[in-house]
């Protein structure tokens, strides 16, 4: 199935979810476990029905449902298909239901709670360090890539963070490679670089605001704010 783009994520208006990276994520706000595994249990039904299943994170007042299509089919401008892991309709359809599940349920969404991590590594060699990390971070060679163009690790499971690949020049010298990439909702973007800088950190560049903010803390580190351009359900631009 083709993977959406950002305008069209936008234009299904779904009341409950962002997308952050790669997925469709929210959070749904329970008073007790039962309560969380009723509804868990009902998503089950209907992923069953749609042949199609979120990712789901149980705990003390909440449940986090995650929905992404491992095998989404990404085209270059040439007709070159490429399987990454990306939203789907599959993954719109799947998500209304489950709105409407919760709702059922008496349960209210808070989407701009969740956040997701992921990481970055800035090299000229990634085609060569890539197999390193494949196997330290899932143990499999065939997490790197996983059929998409780049080198990136991502584990099959989902249990640990994507390692992606940015540009680095091999004359730079050995400063700080690694970052952590901080997903959020738009709507989230500027309450929580307004709390890294309340912190001490200090924002070094924005020209890519919204969708990405680099920040630094007090030694320099850097971590980067991200934020997929449509704010919410309500808005409809460019990813």
């Amino acid at each position: 199935m083709d993977m959406l783009m950002g305008d069209q994520i936008a234009a299904a208006r779904l009341r409950d979810w962002r997308k952050l990276a790669q997925g469709l994520h929210t959070r749904f706000l329970i008073n007790d476990f039962g309560t969380g595994a009723r509804l868990v249990v009902a998503v089950g039904v209907a992923g069953d029905a749609f042949g199609h299943h979120p990712t789901v994170s149980i705990g003390k007042g909440y449940v986090d449902l995650k929905l992404v299509t491992a095998d989404a089919i990404y085209r270059e401008d040439d007709g070159t298909e490429h399987v990454v892991e990306w939203v789907t309709q599959l993954d719109i359809d799947l998500a209304r239901r489950i709105s409407d599940i919760a709702a059922e349920h008496g349960v209210e969404a808070d989407p701009a709670a969740v956040s997701h991590i992921e990481l970055g590594l800035d090299t000229a060699r990634s085609a060569t360090i890539a197999p390193v990390w494949a196997a330290l971070l899932t143990g499999r060679a065939d997490s790197q890539g996983r059929g998409t163009p780049g080198d990136e690790i991502r584990d099959a499971t989902g249990r640990v963070p994507n390692l992606w690949f940015g540009d680095a020049d091999e004359q730079e010298g050995h400063g700080q490679r690694f970052h952590v990439e901080v997903y959020v909702a738009a709507e989230e973007a500027e309450r929580r670089i307004a709390a890294v800088v309340a912190a001490g950190g200090e924002v070094v560049d924005d020209t890519n605001a919204p969708g990405l903010t680099v920040f630094a803390d007090q030694d320099g580190n850097r971590g980067i704010v991200c934020s997929d351009r449509f704010a919410n359900h309500d808005d409809v631009t460019s990813a």
